[in-house]
């Protein structure tokens, strides 16, 4: 059976396809990003309540007034940007879809869009389905840092958009009010949108403020900012994300956004809205939270012999494995999850041409603590179970 083309110039996901694997040799999952700890009870009993108060129909396509009013407040307060619930935000099925929907709203085939590697593996399919052509740029290890030069001779009349994650999956790196800056004297050069993903904004491990693109000055008109619930209340599954835009391009991304999945789950939507309302001291909290994650699972990487580079945000650490003298990422992986008991995710999945993320394997940390003690007892011993291919 023929299927489209664009089907065909992607795999599936590589770290669902890891996540399957686990599961098949019951090995601990420090590959896909979901935590393995309970969501706050309150928006647990949030949702519940919606349920029984009668929320099960379909919401306004584009999302429960309530949610949006708390949307709003909250872009306002934590990101300084001013909008209007009814114009500028828009409630999808995650923040993946924000993303496609946005592309959808915004791309012509043919357009470029600029893409920061390594990426979230989705960037790259997103892409081929609206039709862009992207195109590389490369973030350098320890810090993750973008070489200016390398980024403004990709700059072109037929740059559409570009794609600013922050803090970043999978090197943890938070952009610079420097970066964002630079790269907005770009957009503003060459009539380019940004489209910023920020799904883990709260989670921050230094002094380092988070900073939205849409906040720099000559942006605001010209910056998508896209966020979402499942990462800050560890509700992955509930697929609650949003999109903040002038009110032309919300516009636009309603449109897709109807055709691709309606709305988001009625009852879900007004959960997000007690979450949203949760005090500061919550976000205080998972952050510290996180930041002992790291502190407690890192230690173990790098005794298990593996490079390691300290993330400064989101819950995933990057490390390469070319010091155990391994080459091949996925090959890598899949001896650890058979041979140690642990998944990762081979870093190639983050790179176009693969090639370059054969020695990096991403890991993630949002664990309870136990769950790391007991996959760092399994890494360290690394060397001794799967040893130094032949």
């Amino acid at each position: 059976m023929k299927l489209a083309k664009r089907v065909n110039e992607f795999s599936e996901s590589v770290i669902r396809e890891m996540t399957r694997l686990a599961n098949q040799f019951g090995a601990i999952n420090l590959g896909q990003g979901m935590p393995d700890f309970e969501s706050p009870q309150e928006i647990k009993d949030a949702a519940c309540a919606a349920i029984q108060k009668g929320f099960n129909q379909y919401s306004i396509t584009w999302g429960a007034p309530l949610l949006r009013e708390a949307i709003a407040q909250k872009m306002s307060k934590f990101n300084g940007i001013s909008c209007d619930p009814d114009k500028n935000v828009t409630v999808c099925c995650g923040a993946t879809e924000c993303m496609m929907a946005t592309m959808l709203a915004l791309i012509d085939p043919g357009d470029e869009v600029i893409i920061f590697q390594p990426f979230y593996e989705n960037y790259g399919p997103d892409a081929i389905i609206s039709g862009a052509t992207p195109r590389w740029v490369h973030l350098h290890p320890p810090n993750w840092n973008f070489d200016r030069d390398e980024l403004q001779s990709v700059f072109s009349n037929r740059t559409r958009a570009i794609i600013i994650n922050t803090p970043n999956n999978p090197t943890g790196h938070i952009y610079s009010r420097e970066e964002l800056e630079f790269i907005a004297q770009l957009c503003q050069k060459y009539d380019v949108l940004a489209i910023t993903d920020e799904i883990y904004e709260y989670i921050r491990y230094t002094d380092q403020q988070h900073i939205s693109m849409a906040t720099i000055p000559g942006m605001e008109d010209r910056t998508i900012t896209i966020s979402g619930l499942s990462k800050t209340f560890s509700v992955t599954g509930w697929r609650l994300g949003y999109c903040v835009a002038p009110e032309a391009i919300s516009t636009g991304i309603r449109k897709a956004h109807d055709f691709l999945t309606v709305g988001a789950p009625h009852p879900l939507q007004m959960a997000g809205v007690a979450a949203l309302h949760f005090p500061d001291s919550y976000y205080e909290k998972i952050r510290q939270d996180y930041l002992r994650r790291r502190e407690l699972f890192l230690p173990y990487l790098r005794q298990a012999g593996l490079t390691v580079y300290q993330p400064e945000g989101a819950y995933y650490v990057m490390t390469d494995i070319a010091s155990l003298g391994w080459h091949n990422d996925t090959d890598f992986v899949k001896e650890m999850i058979q041979k140690v008991g642990v998944s990762a995710v081979p870093g190639s999945s983050f790179y176009s041409p693969k090639d370059l993320g054969r020695t990096k394997v991403r890991f993630m940390f949002a664990k309870k603590d136990e769950t790391l003690h007991q996959a760092g007892a399994k890494l360290v011993q690394l060397k001794e179970k799967i040893g130094i291919p032949k």
